[in-house]
């Protein structure tokens, strides 16, 4: 009788332990946050992601990508700085137009005096009121304006390309900072199915070892994991919230918004690619930010020709006419009207080698960009073969941690029935809950980071789009 007493006693705490090991679910896959949510573990007030759960407003990828692109001050400069650009190839272009300029002059002065200081002129000083114009027309500089605009407009590209190269980082760190979210919304649903389990837990040995039925050492040991899980979820929460707060400044949105991400993709993810080969040429023909180091590069050729043509004749048409209405005394003007017209060439003879200093100045930004250029070509190239090989990696490891959770599982119910028969230590059923956690764990983490790395490969193709 005596030997069926310790039995009898343990079989309502063995019921319990199934119960809450029935309760555990498995680990969270890509999906919505109301459906990664167990409806047994509700988060206690005190935490900072219970307290913004009701105000987090539910947003997708997509959504965040249309937001980043109307809201966020980067894009918004950068094509500031296109348009100003575009306007600086009018100034360029201008110098090619006529140049008309109205003139309203009165003089009071000693009639048939001289200047005798200053500048040199053979004009005469005259009490006299006027008004009139005068008309300017470049006829050729053999090519030295032509090229000012070229490369104003090379500039200009280089910049709407820059714009579209900003707006790009701004796509990825949106995509970063979104399943960032993603992953620290499930890595928080983990731990609080954690918490809840070794609770449960806790509560069975502190029950047994009241009756007796089990160690001080076992409810110490419960403890301490409980502790730990405790720990994972404040963590998480503060993940959680820290990557709330850098999708809302990405977005545009006032700090104190809170964002719960939401995965609708309802199509699989695409396969990796086999090889990075193709993938570096397309990298090479459609990356923005090499294509304006090009552009810029071709801006500084332009003005090298530019400052060459400087050095050569510039033939200009002039005229000038008015009217006279109030005259000095004397008669000295027999008309009341005045006009003339001529041309002039002007021939820079000697500058003190101010226009060699520009053109070899220029020579060598030109090469400066070059070089740039076939650097960040070399860089392009490198990204996309990393991007590749880290697509590759993380497309296997949503398998191998597939596999890894579920044999972490089996381990799991192995050691909580070894433990409730009393064949093992509490140790071995505190492993394996750790492992099984471990293994949940690195399923959220392989699977957004697959979907992470795939947004990568697109921005280091240069084909990264909303």
């Amino acid at each position: 009788m005596k030997t069926l007493l310790p039995s009898t006693l343990l079989i309502p705490f063995l019921l319990t332990a199934q119960h809450a090991a029935a309760q555990q679910p498995d680990a969270p896959q890509p999906q919505t946050v109301s459906q990664a949510t167990s409806p047994a573990i509700q988060p206690t007030d005190s935490s900072p992601a219970a307290s913004s759960n009701d105000t987090a407003i539910p947003l997708t990828r997509a959504e965040a990508e249309q937001m980043a692109l109307r809201n966020n001050p980067r894009i918004t400069a950068s094509k500031l700085l296109a348009l100003a650009s575009g306007q600086l190839t009018r100034e360029a272009r201008s110098a090619e137009m006529p140049q008309v300029e109205a003139n309203l002059t009165a003089v009071q002065a000693e009639d048939s005096s001289r200047v005798g200081s200053g500048l040199l002129t053979s004009s005469r000083l005259y009490t006299h009121a006027g008004a009139g114009g005068t008309l300017s027309q470049l006829i050729t500089d053999f090519g030295h304006t032509q090229n000012l605009v070229a490369n104003a407009q090379l500039l200009q590209k280089a910049q709407q390309q820059q714009a579209q190269a900003t707006q790009q980082d701004v796509l990825l760190a949106t995509d970063q900072a979104f399943y960032r979210l993603m992953e620290a919304q499930s890595l928080l649903e983990v731990a609080r199915v954690t918490v809840d389990t070794r609770k449960n837990v806790q509560t069975l040995i502190g029950a047994l070892t009241h009756s007796a039925l089990k160690s001080d050492l076992d409810l110490s040991i419960a403890s301490a994991d409980l502790s730990q899980a405790q720990l994972m979820q404040l963590d998480a929460e503060n993940a959680v919230a820290s990557a709330s707060a850098t999708l809302a400044a990405l977005l545009g949105a006032r700090p104190a918004t809170v964002y719960s991400a939401v995965h609708r993709d309802d199509l699989a993810p695409p396969l990796p690619p086999e090889s990075s080969a193709p993938l570096v040429q397309q990298a090479l023909a459609q990356r923005p930010d090499l294509q304006a180091v090009q552009s810029t590069a071709e801006a500084e050729h332009r003005m090298v020709r530019a400052d060459q043509t400087s050095q050569l004749p510039t033939l200009t048409a002039m005229a000038t006419g008015g009217s006279v209405p109030v005259r000095p005394d004397g008669n000295v003007f027999t008309h009341n009207w005045y006009g003339a017209a001529g041309v002039n060439l002007s021939i820079p003879l000697f500058t003190g080698f101010r226009l060699n200093a520009q053109t070899e100045a220029s020579r060598l930004r030109e090469h400066s960009e070059r070089e740039q250029s076939r650097d960040l070509s070399n860089n392009i190239a490198r990204d996309v073969q990393i991007a590749t090989l880290a697509a590759q990696t993380a497309f296997r490891k949503i398998a191998v941690t597939q596999q890894f959770k579920t044999q972490a599982q089996q381990s799991l119910g192995l050691a909580e029935t070894r433990y409730k028969l009393g064949l093992s230590s509490i140790v071995e059923l505190s492993q394996a809950q750790l492992q099984s956690t471990q293994a949940n764990v690195d399923e959220v983490n392989a699977r957004y980071g697959y979907l992470l790395a795939l947004r990568n490969l697109e921005y280091a193709k240069g084909t990264l789009a909303p």
